[in-house]
């Protein structure tokens, strides 16, 4: 199955362009689903108003992801009024969408992860309090860890731990990926000029 990372950013665009990227995460989302593609959120960085996002990282699983989700790829203009400013006369928002392989990045190996475990503290019971139930997991080469405490279950746990350290793996390998292309969609003023391709209509609330 393979796996790709989409991530939407505002770059340095007013707070309409940190809504659009709110709009087009579920368009992209919806896109997902009438190609039946696995999509998990696995960062969100968010805006200063409500339903705003500076930045929205995705990972999608499925056969030929990145067939599905090229057409996303580069600036997204969306034309629309401001819900935030009343009668600003500027209609047109761009925000970046990128896509990026997570095998460009350093490759992940559950392997590579090496489980401790820890009594789990808080309400439950003398299972609780008894039985080493909490799972902390370390990926050696990174030093990513993620500490899991949801079940009475060890085993339950250590699975939620192992995706969970996937899903912030690919969070950090695709905020490094972003930094070596951010010169490309960074600054917004390069956005505006870069030729869309797509443009879009509605309503930012």
């Amino acid at each position: 199955m393979d796996k790709l990372i989409i991530q939407i950013s505002s770059g340095r665009g007013p707070v309409e362009c940190a809504r659009v990227v709110a709009k087009v995460k579920e368009k992209i989302v919806a896109h997902a689903k009438a190609a039946h593609i696995a999509l998990d959120t696995i960062e969100e960085v968010k805006g200063d108003l409500k339903g705003t996002f500076l930045s929205v990282t995705l990972l999608a699983f499925g056969h030929g992801v990145r067939d599905v989700f090229q057409e996303w790829e580069g600036t997204i203009q969306w034309i629309a009024e401001s819900p935030y400013r009343k009668f600003h006369k500027r209609k047109n928002w761009f925000v970046g969408v990128s896509l990026f392989d997570p095998g460009a990045a350093q490759k992940w190996n559950p392997k590579d992860v090496v489980f401790e475990t820890c009594r789990s503290g808080g309400p439950g019971g003398q299972n609780v309090n008894k039985v080493e139930t909490a799972v902390r997991g370390i990926h050696q080469p990174s030093g990513i860890s993620v500490t899991v405490t949801d079940t009475r279950s060890q085993l339950q746990n250590k699975q939620l731990c192992l995706q969970r350290l996937e899903e912030k793996f690919h969070a950090v390998q695709a905020a490094r990926l972003a930094e070596q292309q951010q010169s490309q969609w960074q600054e917004h003023n390069e956005l505006e000029r870069g030729d869309a391709v797509k443009v879009l209509k509605g309503n930012l609330l």
